[in-house]
């Protein structure tokens, strides 16, 4: 299969790593487009769009970037003149002004969705027992476990930052709705994807499909690598 030229960089969200997107790297590299997952701190929105930036640096263009949940607002962040669209993957939107945490708490929160708040080092960590309930209530017994067991809390800091003119202002964006999220209803997901006049896909699944609906993820993804690639 020819290598597409087209690249793809994915963002982490709370609570997760690079390995997250590990099925979905997968699922590129079928369709023969390369891909990588930028490591993400966690340490401020700042920190962590740095952290994205350096992994652009190594990436030639054009770069589709994906971001999941709060990483929304870390691609929608960087400067990097090879990015050419955006993917969000049932991912948080601020506009400019806003905070993460004001995307987040906007609308009627799910009845399973977890109490969150900082520990005494101001990081937030996800209990247990909302892997299985909210986060990812569609993988199996043995991944929920795997989650919970390797989670990276997120600095409090993060959401509360307000961001600057987002990228999805001036660049193609896809939306990824994920039908049963818990997290982020999907409500609010439609409200954010229609502000961006994002391409926006629809799925039944939960908060992270990139592990239980990867190919759904692929799909989305793939639209934007070829339009990006066709020089639209």
């Amino acid at each position: 299969m020819r290598e597409n030229t087209v690249r793809v960089v994915m963002a982490h969200a709370a609570w997760a790593d690079g390995s997250s997107w590990n099925k979905v790297i997968a699922g590129l590299r079928s369709e023969g487009v390369k891909s990588v997952a930028a490591p993400l701190p966690l340490t401020s929105l700042a920190d962590d769009v740095a952290a994205l930036e350096r992994t652009l640096e190594r990436v030639d263009g054009p770069v589709v970037v994906v971001g999941h949940a709060y990483s929304g607002a870390v691609i929608a962040s960087t400067s990097d003149e090879k990015v050419a669209s955006l993917v969000y993957v049932t991912a948080l939107a601020p506009d400019e002004g806003e905070t993460v945490a004001d995307v987040f708490y906007r609308g009627e929160r799910h009845p399973r969705a977890p109490e969150l708040g900082p520990d005494r080092h101001d990081l937030i960590w996800l209990p247990e027992d909302a892997f299985a309930g909210a986060f990812a209530q569609q993988a199996s017994a043995r991944e929920q476990a795997l989650l919970a067991a390797t989670q990276r809390p997120l600095a409090a800091g993060c959401i509360a930052v307000p961001v600057g003119r987002p990228a999805w202002r001036d660049r193609p964006s896809w939306f990824l709705v994920a039908e049963e999220d818990r997290m982020i209803p999907a409500e609010n997901q439609r409200f954010m994807a229609g502000r961006m006049k994002a391409r926006t896909r629809t799925a039944p699944t939960d908060h992270l499909p990139m592990l239980t609906a990867p190919a759904e993820v692929v799909a989305i993804v793939m639209e934007a690598v070829r339009e990006a690639g066709s020089g639209r």
